[in-house]
């Protein structure tokens, strides 16, 4: 397993060096919009710790984001209108992922809507919009 890249894509979001639709911040978490949606209102969250992945994230540090996936969940479920939610975790490109920087997908769910293909930009607009519903069911 490689070593952590502090120039990965999510580190760079976390330093303000790139955009994102913010829908949470604390001190031990961001999460944001994914650009490339595969359901309406998908969600990353991700540490603010630095972690290439589930296999590398300090104990303390997992237990922590894991709870802001909860509470960012919840929100998703309520500010969507959801019936259900997918949490999803992938570690190294032969488990799917794609950036390497520990990160949580947030996915809304409703029955008989099949979640979209990956890798296919989002309406920048239709994102803002449910940011704003899950942000609203934050409080």
């Amino acid at each position: 397993m490689s070593a952590y890249d502090p120039n990965n894509v999510f580190a760079k979001i976390l330093r303000g060096e790139m955009p994102c639709t913010k829908v949470y911040e604390d001190e031990v978490a961001l999460a944001f919009m994914d650009i490339m949606p595969r359901a309406d209102g998908h969600v990353l969250v991700i540490p603010k710790s630095p972690a290439r992945n589930l296999m590398d994230i300090e104990p303390e540090a997992l237990s922590a984001v894991i709870q802001r996936v909860q509470t960012v969940a919840r929100a998703a479920v309520k500010g969507m209108a959801a019936e259900g939610v997918s949490i999803q975790q992938f570690n190294e490109a032969a488990g799917g992922q794609v950036v390497f920087h520990i990160h949580f997908h947030i996915l809304p769910r409703w029955a008989g809507v099949a979640l979209r293909p990956p890798g296919h930009m989002g309406d920048m607009a239709a994102i803002a919009a449910n940011a704003e519903k899950i942000k609203a069911a934050l409080g």
